[in-house]
């Protein structure tokens, strides 16, 4: 009688060698992965070597800029876009309202009492200054004899007596009154121009970055006046 062959049990082949061949390829690509990890974070932190000195120098010398730019004689901006009102004493904003008072009483338009008050700011910070240019800088007149240039509008001896030229108001209308004979076409003129004309400046530009800013002060007084605490 022929013997049957024996049964012989199948076992599932081994996934040892696969699964091994899995972790490996999976460890590769975590390593890969890391490396450029490692590397964004190198190249960022290069950047930012080489970056952030370059950007702190820049906001320095912005900032040294405005302090320098934004500010004039009077130790006040000169920026015509920020708020002018707290930025003045109140010897200044008194004689800027004096100022724009006796051209009112003159009938003269906004656009000139404005024109005025842009002058008193570049001839004295609208301070009312009983010397001027010769006692500050030894400033001669074309001829060689000493200025005598005091007041508001750093006015000499043609423009009044010393107590005309030393009273705000009177002051004001001294210079008011030589604009309208000196510059008849100043409606059509830049207002440095107009400033120019009147004061004999010898830089006829001189007066250009007071005007925004005369323009934002007589807006504040003028809101002032009109507020409910206002007088009237």
């Amino acid at each position: 009688m022929a013997r049957s062959a024996p049964v012989r049990s199948r076992r599932p082949p081994s996934r040892t060698h696969g699964s091994a061949a899995a972790r490996r390829a999976a460890s590769a690509r975590r390593a890969a992965a890391g490396r450029r990890a490692r590397a964004r974070r190198r190249a960022w932190r290069v950047t930012a070597i080489i970056a952030l000195p370059a950007i702190a120098l820049a906001l320095v010398i912005a900032g040294v800029i405005a302090i320098f730019a934004g500010f004039g004689p009077g130790g006040w901006s000169r920026d015509g876009d920020a708020p002018a009102s707290a930025e003045y004493t109140q010897e200044q904003r008194d004689n800027a309202a004096i100022i724009v008072s006796a051209g009112r009483d003159l009938g003269l338009s906004e656009r000139d009492q404005t024109i005025a008050v842009m002058t008193a700011m570049g001839e004295s910070s609208l301070r009312n200054l009983d010397y001027g240019d010769w006692e500050t800088s030894g400033v001669t007149n074309p001829d060689g004899s000493r200025t005598t240039s005091i007041g508001l509008f750093q006015q000499q001896d043609g423009w009044g007596t010393r107590d005309e030229r030393l009273d705000p108001y009177t002051a004001a209308v001294l210079f008011y009154r030589a604009m309208v004979a000196r510059v008849p076409d100043r409606d059509g003129l830049e207002p440095t121009e107009v400033a120019h004309r009147t004061q004999i400046n010898r830089d006829r530009d001189h007066y250009a970055p007071y005007w925004p800013r005369a323009v934002a002060l007589i807006a504040a007084l003028d809101a002032d006046s009109s507020g409910p605490d206002s007088d009237g």
